[in-house]
């Protein structure tokens, strides 16, 4: 009797000590897997001279670095998830995988020979619709964000349709720089594994695990001097896993189940993981609007662009976005207990002080001289 006394004491440290084992070796097994991948990769892309376009006004090397690396991060990704995950019947990987299957062929299309945005989104558009319609991945609220709760199906369709697209492109527009989209990427899937761990939900944190491990694997090649940049392929799949990661992350606390601990205002602090993409996206649509040109229109005043013009190079760079997406994290754990709508009024708030106060010493270094007029002028 007092035998099984203390085994019943110990269990839940006992579990929680293997199933950490568990989340590392799903962690180092993905990595391992893009970094067995991408020297052949490489290989194959300098014999077939598959390089980036050196030419293009945006880009920041003036060598041909091949753009395959996110097919080691899909790679990776699908036989780790099929190898080590026990999915729940209720989430659907069926619906995921089709998703991903034909954005990563888009993607590698783009990355190959090129694809126009009209078709672009088209793809987008369809994987949105067969992730919200048939795998009902999808927003069924607004909690409380401008007053609005529950929506009907064809408005709650319609809003998780947009953010997955926007979302899924935003994490391909950030993807500028050496490393920002993949340690972009590291961050927020570790903060959704660990929400999910915190509510029981450890099949999800497995799904977002996997993600980070993969994505590591990758950065051993990209982190600068990059080898391989992880272009479209990449950065589109990475944005998708984390949409659907964020969404199944608001609905899970929304039905919460007995016994789980609960989690304040999740939408705001998913907003709060993301904010790097989804502010930049939201600006530079904005200044281009402003300016009366196409939103999707190529051009180098995106946030870390504007970091890159005051003297950092692209690992400190990464490093300055990183930092702030801690805080907002930080800020919005803190916070919860002031709702949704205030909370991610906060943090857009934040993050224009931010872009702000880059456009000021922008301004003050260009004019070489610090005064009050380079906030406005």
């Amino acid at each position: 009797m007092t035998y099984m006394f203390q085994l019943n004491y110990y269990m839940p440290e006992i579990f929680a000590h293997y199933q950490i084992l568990y989340y590392l070796c799903v962690i180092i097994f993905a990595a391992l897997l893009s970094i067995i991948a991408i020297p052949s990769i490489l290989h194959v892309a300098r014999s077939r001279h598959l390089y980036d376009d050196i030419g293009h006004f945006r880009k920041q090397h003036d060598h041909g670095i091949p753009r395959l690396g996110g097919v080691a991060i899909f790679v990776s990704y699908s036989v780790t998830a099929l190898v080590f995950t026990i999915i729940d019947r209720d989430f659907p990987v069926g619906y995921l995988l089709t998703a991903s299957i034909i954005l990563f062929i888009m993607g590698l299309k783009d990355d190959l020979s090129g694809v126009n945005s009209s078709t672009k989104f088209m793809v987008q558009f369809v994987v949105a619709l067969i992730l919200v319609v048939l795998g009902d991945i999808r927003l069924t609220s607004m909690y409380g964000v401008f007053g609005i709760y529950e929506l009907p199906f064809v408005i709650s369709s319609a809003l998780s349709v947009l953010v997955i697209i926007m979302v899924i492109n935003a994490f391909n527009l950030i993807d500028g720089i050496d490393g920002l989209a993949g340690i972009t990427g590291i961050l927020a899937n570790l903060a959704f594994a660990a929400l999910f761990f915190y509510i029981h939900q450890y099949e999800y944190a497995v799904i977002s695990l996997i993600l980070v491990g993969a994505i590591l694997g990758f950065l051993r090649y990209n982190i600068t001097p990059a080898q391989i940049f992880m272009g479209d392929t990449g950065s589109l799949f990475i944005g998708l896993i984390s949409v659907v990661m964020a969404i199944k992350l608001i609905e899970l606390t929304k039905l919460t189940m007995s016994g789980a601990p609960h989690l304040n205002s999740t939408p705001a602090l998913t907003v709060a993981i993301l904010v790097v993409p989804i502010f930049d996206t939201i600006r530079i649509f904005f200044v281009r609007i402003m300016k009366g040109i196409s939103p999707f229109a190529a051009d180098r005043n995106h946030i870390h662009h504007r970091i890159l013009r005051l003297g950092y190079t692209h690992f400190q760079t990464t490093m300055i976005l990183s930092g702030y997406n801690l805080v907002c994290i930080a800020l919005a754990l803190l916070l919860g207990s002031i709702g949704n709508f205030a909370l991610i009024t906060i943090i857009f708030i934040i993050s224009m002080l931010f872009n702000w106060s880059i456009t000021f010493i922008l301004r003050s270094k260009e004019r070489e001289t610090v005064a009050v007029r380079n906030l406005f002028i």
